[in-house]
């Protein structure tokens, strides 16, 4: 044993050796008190003593030499050194991630970061995550529900794996994959009672629930209503399909949205009424061409296909 190795208290010496192992944990935490703002809220997801939440970060700065964090009452404040962890170790442990991943030959484990819009999560993805387990019942899955649009750049980016979403409305790069699953026109949902009447009549006569320009299916809806110069009774206005059918459902308006023969419809009292309109939403999958994650992509996009015909 060297001079330097035995000046060391025997403590330090073996900090040193438990951070070799788990030092990627330790990360973890960190990144975690930041996010939380304090050690007691990190201790507490963690299911820890807020100790052991400060212990491990006093291991993590004496492994890199630095001081990280500093108390401000009942939360901590981050250093210097502690902000260029901070905008940084995320990254190491996806690095480390995609390693392992790669290193797995069958991929039946590690983590699959999937993105998908609200009409994916209350319609197809109880049945898509079934199908997904049953292939790989070791792998996790964390979830992210957005717009499209920024679903696709968290893909482009590298934050997400896969994403469960609308066509972008331009050509996808090269280094993009994408499988359509199913295409939606659209159709004025209206109550049983006034299946019978004209489209453009009710869209022109009734309460009008509109669905969201900021989505790409309001956006649409609104161009169908402009072209044929239609200035609905608007009553309400919502980003959700669902509430739109329930609201329906209730006799409170007509509305102008993509055709989605989902499950939450079962049970609701919903006439679809089609338009002359040559759009059709396009809901597929998107993810990379090249990824470490390849297998457990690949496994979704099977268990999406089969989903969305089943529906």
């Amino acid at each position: 044993m060297s001079s330097s190795t035995r000046s060391r208290p025997r403590s330090e010496r073996h900090a040193g050796s438990t951070m070799a192992a788990v030092e990627t944990a330790y990360f973890s935490t960190f990144l975690l008190v930041v996010e939380a703002g304090s050690m007691s809220e990190a201790a507490r997801r963690l299911d820890i003593t807020p100790a052991a939440v400060a212990h491990q970060l006093k291991l993590l700065e004496r492994e890199l030499g630095v001081r990280l964090v500093v108390r401000a009452g009942r939360t901590v404040a981050l250093t210097e050194a502690g902000h260029a962890l901070a905008a940084r170790a995320g990254r190491v442990l996806q690095e480390i991630g995609d390693l392992k991943a790669a290193l797995s030959d069958e991929a039946a484990t590690g983590e699959l970061r999937l993105g998908a819009i609200n009409t994916a999560l209350h319609s197809v993805m109880p049945a898509v995550l079934a199908g997904f387990v049953a292939a790989y019942p070791d792998a996790a899955v964390t979830i992210r529900s957005g717009v499209s649009s920024d679903l696709y750049d968290a893909v482009l980016r590298g934050e997400l794996d896969v994403a469960i979403s609308l066509h972008p409305p331009f050509q996808l790069p090269k280094t993009l994959q994408w499988d359509e699953l199913t295409d939606e026109p659209l159709v004025v949902m209206a109550p049983p009672r006034w299946a019978g009447r004209d489209a453009l009549a009710l869209l022109r006569e009734e309460p009008f629930i509109r669905y969201d320009r900021a989505l790409s299916g309001g956006k649409q809806a609104d161009m169908f209503l402009r072209k044929a110069g239609i200035v609905p009774r608007q009553r309400f206005t919502l980003s959700s399909l669902p509430a739109i059918a329930m609201l329906v459902d209730r006799g409170l308006g007509v509305s102008l949205a993509p055709d989605a023969s989902v499950p939450w419809l079962r049970g609701l009292r919903v006439a679809r009424i089609p338009v002359d309109d040559p759009y059709r939403r396009r809901l597929g999958v998107i993810w990379p061409r090249a990824s470490v994650r390849t297998r457990l992509i690949k496994a979704l996009v099977q268990a999406a296909r089969k989903a969305v015909v089943k529906r």
